[in-house]
């Protein structure tokens, strides 16, 4: 099975902003979009769609730590991108 482009990845994450997500660890959070950017409510710091798109070309993967030395933000991008709402089991 291929993976969908990215930009349908992306617009899935707009789509699903102000959604409870959850951590690998089970920490619950949400997410806003704006201008590209993703901001998770419990930092105070922004993710850019870039990080995403290049966590996005490794997926699957088993946790957060895989991609803990090329996105900001693992645990996010990790988040969001393995949870089904996104993923729709694609991957």
């Amino acid at each position: 099975m291929t993976k969908p482009s990215f930009q349908i990845i992306w617009t899935r994450i707009v789509a699903h902003q102000g959604e409870v997500f959850y951590t690998k660890g089970g920490l619950n959070f949400k997410y806003r979009i704006r201008n590209n950017y993703f901001y998770p409510s419990r930092t105070a710091y922004s993710i850019s769609k870039k990080e995403f798109e290049k966590a996005y070309d490794k997926v699957p993967l088993e946790g957060p730590g895989k991609i803990a030395g090329i996105v900001r933000g693992p645990s996010y991008v990790w988040a969001v991108l393995h949870d089904q709402r996104i993923s729709l089991g694609q991957w």
